[in-house]
């Protein structure tokens, strides 16, 4: 019975982990393939060689480059935004006592509970009284604002976990509020910080939706969009749109693979936990 449940536990894991692979793998092999191939066997195997021109007609395009400056200042602006408001409000209700804290946390808090898309109709009217169509900080300001709950929350309970006797000491040795949260807070923060950063930066940097509503202009396409580059009046070019999608997933799995261990520090609270 031992054997049976071993067997069928990890039988179980590679189910998940095949179905979860399997896309990636897709359009890695379809990237390298004629749009022939592809569309006559989807998940077959390179059967005429590998067709690296692909590549070749994406990345000597300047509209590639385009987008992935693009991706790049909007996962930057984000994260520095989130970053920055997420420790701020953590350390307000985390050290600070005032009325109605734990009411407005729990208000905080309710924003974990309507993810951007459910509330995509009210977001958008807001973005066009704003005056915010076809602008980055269209973008970037709904983003922003939906991931300070989830990071507000991870930070709360680092900066919690720091002994009040520490701040107490500071205070003798007269260090202001300001410097401490800098100086001392922030640095001993830092797997939480580095947890948030991590989970910002995959968000902002596959965010479709949001861009395909508020952006207009090709030349302010973030690179999911850039895709749309490659559907033409009569057909689209599978082939090199596999290829694209196989550049926008590089960066993410590099980034996600060296920095995974900070989002487990960072969600069970890590070294400062005890």
């Amino acid at each position: 019975m031992k054997l049976i449940r071993t067997l069928l536990t990890y039988g179980g894991i590679g189910c998940l982990l095949l179905l979860m692979i399997a896309p990636v793998l897709t359009a890695m092999l379809g990237s390298v393939r004629t749009t022939g191939e592809f569309l006559s066997s989807p998940f077959g195997l390179p059967t005429r060689g590998l067709h690296w021109e692909n590549y070749a007609g994406i990345l000597t395009s300047s509209s590639f480059w385009r987008a992935l400056a693009n991706s790049i200042f909007i996962t930057l602006t984000v994260t520095a935004l989130v970053v920055m408001l997420s420790s701020m409000l953590a350390f307000v209700f985390a050290r600070m006592e005032f009325w109605g804290k734990s009411i407005w946390f729990n208000i905080l808090s309710i924003g974990m509970l309507f993810p951007l898309v459910v509330a995509i109709l009210p977001v958008f009217i807001q973005i066009r009284e704003l005056k915010l169509i076809n602008s980055y900080w269209g973008v970037i300001l709904p983003i922003v604002t939906f991931s300070l709950p989830g990071s507000t929350i991870i930070l709360r309970g680092f900066f919690r976990s720091i002994p009040r006797e520490l701040e107490d000491a500071a205070y003798i040795d007269g260090c202001t509020t300001p410097r401490f949260f800098w100086h001392i807070l922030l640095p001993m923060a830092r797997p939480g910080l580095a947890a948030v950063a991590t989970i910002t930066v995959i968000a902002a940097w596959n965010d479709y939706f949001l861009a395909l509503l508020v952006l207009n202009d090709a030349d302010k396409w973030p690179l999911p969009l850039g895709i749309m580059q490659f559907q033409g009046q009569f057909g689209t070019d599978w082939a090199k749109v596999m290829a694209f999608v196989t550049l926008l997933i590089i960066p993410a799995v590099t980034f996600y693979i060296f920095t995974e261990k900070y989002i487990i520090t960072g969600l069970t609270g890590g070294e400062l936990k005890g």
